[in-house]
């Protein structure tokens, strides 16, 4: 095995290093020429790089033959990637047909390797050029590089629109019309990053287009505030300004703003109450604007404006949103995924949900990287519900 050392650094294979395992010609050339990138925000080859070509067998340890023979041979190359660059998925490669699909290879879980939930294939690309086709030009347009090279410095839904179809295109071109479900929802999902402008003249993380809230909640949905609205503790301009100017939804299928009664800090709104609960310190200066589901209260901290949940049965503050325009986004985002997701008659939520809940904290992690930043040992609400099937967030 040999990778090559310069920046666009690749893995590549030699021909007794694919013996017996791989046949396919094209396959077989692609692996002994032009390699598989080391580097991609989509894939990691990584294991292919440490451990060389195994079978699923090989790599679950499969003593008791439980796994079906078909996935017992295929090749375990590498695997997509989360936010955080966390491997989620494993992708596999057919040695005698050069298709590519991905399974959750379930390491040293033997007594789970006949549930085939667990460790079914999905299909992902035709051949290795493919799959790298692909996953380069999801990068570019990450990167707003490339054939995305004219959408640096362009935001809002037409944006989106073009560099959606854009990217459809490429993936239709590539699979003779009807790519994976993988990509068909990188298409249609990872442009919506594109919608708001980078912190600016707003003075927050975002600049939102102008009546994009209204435009997808419905005029009369979404809550402007006045200057006698807030409470004294609100001293951050630039989210007084947001919440007199752009405002906020008042129902978001997750969130229900305060709209009833001017908003008040945590403090006074538990002041009332026949128990009061245990309040963070500072609850002083944190106004709560709604309610989250399951008892967590939408906080921000009046000084900076950062984004807080209070949950209330553990009496406890975890980060939420940079802000309140990622806040925004990311409200606009869950209710513009739905609205995707109805029209395609829920092709995105069925049996593929886990990947759309992956390619959502993907596209929420670039605008706003609270939940990657926080880290896997804090809790951060937007990761537990996107990937919460059962609760219907998506």
């Amino acid at each position: 095995m040999s990778t090559t050392d310069a920046g666009s650094a690749v893995i590549t294979l030699t021909e007794s290093e694919l013996d017996p395992w791989v046949t396919h010609a094209s396959t077989r050339h692609w692996l002994t020429g032009p390699g598989l990138p080391c580097g991609s925000g989509v894939l990691s080859f990584a294991e292919l790089g440490r451990e060389g070509l195994r079978t699923v067998a090989d790599s679950t340890g499969d003593p008791d033959d439980r796994l079906s023979a078909e996935l017992r041979e295929q090749l375990v190359i590498g695997g997509l990637l989360g936010p955080g660059g966390l491997e989620t998925e494993s992708v596999l490669l057919d040695g005698a047909t050069g298709e590519i699909s991905t399974t959750y290879v379930l390491h040293d879980r033997p007594d789970l390797m006949d549930r085939p939930d667990l460790m079914d294939r999905r299909p992902l690309a035709p051949s290795l050029r493919t799959l790298v086709r692909f996953a380069e030009a999801t990068d570019e347009l990450a990167g707003l590089r490339g054939q995305f090279a004219s959408y640096a410095g362009r935001f809002g839904p037409k944006a989106v629109a073009q560099a959606s179809q854009h990217l459809l295109a490429v993936f239709r071109d590539g699979a003779d019309g009807e790519p994976a479900p993988f990509w068909k929802m990188a298409a249609l999902i990872r442009p919506l990053s594109l919608v708001a402008g980078r912190g600016g003249a707003s003075g927050l993380s975002l600049d939102l287009p102008h009546r994009l809230l209204d435009q997808e909640f419905g005029p009369g949905k979404v809550a402007r505030f006045e200057d006698v609205d807030f409470p004294s503790a609100l001293t951050h301009e630039p989210t007084r300004r947001f919440l007199r100017e752009v405002g906020l939804p008042e129902d978001a299928h997750v969130f229900s703003l305060d709209t009833d009664v001017p908003l008040a800090t945590l403090a006074e709104y538990h002041a009332d109450g026949d128990t009061p609960a245990e309040l963070p310190a500072g609850a002083h200066r944190l106004i709560r604007l709604g309610h989250l589901v399951e008892d967590n209260s939408l906080v921000i901290d009046g000084a900076t404006g950062a984004v807080l949940n209070w949950s209330e049965p553990e009496a406890t503050l975890y980060p939420l949103n940079t802000d309140v325009s990622t806040l925004a986004f990311t409200l606009w985002l869950l209710h513009r995924e739905r609205a995707i997701d109805a029209r395609s008659s829920h092709e995105l939520t069925t049996d593929t949900y886990d990947q759309l809940a992956m390619t959502m904290l993907q596209v929420l992690s670039t605008v706003d990287p609270t939940g990657v930043t926080a880290g896997g040992t804090v809790r951060h609400y937007w990761t537990d519900a996107f990937q919460d099937e059962a609760g219907g967030v998506l």
